[in-house]
């Protein structure tokens, strides 16, 4: 009988329970509210037509719905789960004008590290981010800035890293952007350089949430799959 691993791997991050040989394709994620209601339309996903097989690595064997057929980027099921009930809200508020693609939440200390890299990776791909390190002028009230930055984004994506964790721990600025992003179905975590048992240790809400993880894929593949992730559907029509 195969045995689960999570005593020992753990199932928090978006691919875990997928590649568990007991709890594979169950769908561990579906009991949080972010996935409560979402439309029939993604609720399926095609299986790569290249022949790969679902033991590849971390079961990433799947795309979902808005990603192109000529695509080399592939999910496992979990990811695609997950980021359904945002892209719904992303096609929901694609009409309102003036919208930066990508919020991005970071701490401070990684504003000229990982954060600048998952920054410049997604404007390399075309994708529209708000950085506060571009965003918000010298003298500028930083709070009401980030609070324009948020309403006029249609995604946020957070940078979880052992800085950020410990901004939240503190009630930080950080803190505050989490709360407004956490409030609707508009936020991807992306774990680096720690991990969910962590992040679960000053935001249970925030580390209920999956999403993705430099643990399972690089930047450069993440910040691929988050281009897709909000791409306008135009852009998704191959010819």
């Amino acid at each position: 009988m195969a045995r689960c691993t999570a005593p020992v791997h753990g199932h928090r991050t978006s691919s875990g329970a997928d590649a568990c040989p007991a709890c594979g394709g169950r769908g561990r994620y579906s009991s949080y509210s972010a996935f409560s209601s979402y439309s029939p339309s993604y609720s399926s996903y095609s299986s790569p037509s290249s022949g790969r097989s679902s033991g590849g690595t971390g079961g990433k064997n799947t795309k979902p719905r808005w990603s192109k057929a000529s695509s080399p980027v592939y999910y496992t099921p979990a990811e695609v789960r997950s980021l359904i009930p945002v892209r719904e809200n992303i096609e929901r508020r694609s009409a309102l004008p003036d919208l930066r693609d990508v919020f991005l939440c970071h701490a401070w200390d990684d504003r000229q590290g990982a954060a600048k890299e998952l920054h410049d990776l997604l404007e390399s791909k075309g994708v529209s981010v708000w950085f506060s390190e571009k965003d918000v002028l010298l003298g500028s009230p930083l709070l009401r800035e980030i609070d324009k930055g948020l309403v006029k984004s249609r995604v946020g994506i957070v940078l979880v890293t052992p800085a950020l964790l410990k901004r939240l721990a503190n009630e930080g600025i950080a803190d505050k952007e989490l709360s407004a992003l956490l409030a609707r179905d508009l936020l991807v975590p992306i774990v680096h350089n720690t991990d969910y048992e962590a992040l679960r240790e000053v935001s249970p809400l925030l580390g209920s949430r999956s999403g993705l993880s430099t643990a399972e894929e690089t930047m450069v593949e993440i910040a691929a799959k988050l281009a897709e992730l909000v791409a306008p559907e135009a852009a998704l029509v191959t010819s």
